[in-house]
């Protein structure tokens, strides 16, 4: 079995580390937020409710079209830099395989990119899916009213 001089030439290479979320994860988010939405109009009935759902509707429209714009915008002002400097590598072009095993950089500390996934679909997730099981025993509870014997 010969060594090479160099024990660095077997090594993997280092991961590099990424500040922002990749595109598959902003789309989760997304996702997570429509869920979020349909799962509430499972309360819609008579009287004020769909008009107030509506609105609700409405504001969570403009909380993920906003940082979207936002997004869109920064983005091809950094595609507009990098054709300047001739940098072609983008953490945006990158796989999201590649981009979960990477290092993500919080004010924190680092932490892997799938762990920061994990961590940021996490709360509305949780929030669609029992805004789903709430909207279920719902309509449960209309449909089938319990009998009290009196």
């Amino acid at each position: 079995m010969s060594m090479d001089a160099s024990p660095s030439a077997h090594r993997r290479p280092e991961p590099r580390s990424c500040k922002d979320l990749h595109p598959v994860v902003y789309g989760a988010l997304g996702a997570a937020v429509l869920w979020f939405v349909l799962a509430v109009w499972a309360f819609s009935g008579q009287g004020y409710a769909d008009y107030l759902l509506a609105i609700v509707s409405g504001f969570f429209v403009v909380a993920v079209a906003i940082p979207s714009i936002l997004w869109h915008v920064g983005k091809a002002k950094d595609v507009r830099e990098s054709a300047h400097e001739n940098d072609a590598v983008h953490d945006n072009k990158r796989s999201f395989r590649e981009w979960a095993a990477a290092d993500f950089v919080t004010w924190q500390g680092r932490l892997r990119g799938s762990n920061a996934a994990v961590e940021a679909l996490l709360p509305i997730a949780t929030a669609a899916f029992g805004m789903t099981l709430f909207g279920i025993v719902f309509h449960i509870a209309a449909h089938n009213p319990i009998r009290l014997a009196g």
